[in-house]
């Protein structure tokens, strides 16, 4: 009876109190299974209880604690993905060229690029030529 005494002076504290509890760190609720206190700076639950005549509160695991070590490893990959990305991208890009190909080798693969399409193009005038011959064999 002592313990629900407690309990209950705690809780008529609580919503006796408004305007203070909008400046505290916690705010607690009343629910069927006990009050719940929500820390406002971390965002953890716990519940509490009565124990002995003091408010006992243990924390609530949610899928934020319990996946919290997986956050944290998966921001120092993040971390080091980066730095390897600025060491290739540095290694890799020229300062001013801005990865822009030299004149030189603008004009080297524009050689291979029309070497290509004549070629390319007299295979086309091949097949052409072949389909108008009478007497040949169709090679398609």
């Amino acid at each position: 009876m002592r313990n629900a005494m407690a309990l209950g002076a705690s809780v008529v504290l609580l919503a006796a109190v408004p305007a203070f509890a909008q400046d505290a760190r916690f705010q607690m609720e009343q629910t069927d299974f006990g009050i719940v206190r929500l820390d406002r700076q971390t965002g953890e639950l716990s519940t509490c209880r009565d124990e002995a005549g003091k408010l006992v509160c243990k924390p609530v695991a949610s899928a934020g604690t319990a996946n919290q070590g997986d956050i944290e490893t998966l921001r120092q990959r993040i971390a080091e993905l980066e730095k390897r990305v600025a060491a290739l991208e540095a290694g890799m890009i020229a300062p001013g060229t801005e990865g822009l190909p030299s004149d030189e080798e603008f004009e080297r693969s524009l050689g291979f690029m029309e070497r290509f399409f004549r070629r390319f193009m007299g295979i086309i005038r091949e097949f052409e030529g072949e389909e108008t011959r009478p007497g040949q064999p169709d090679r398609t």
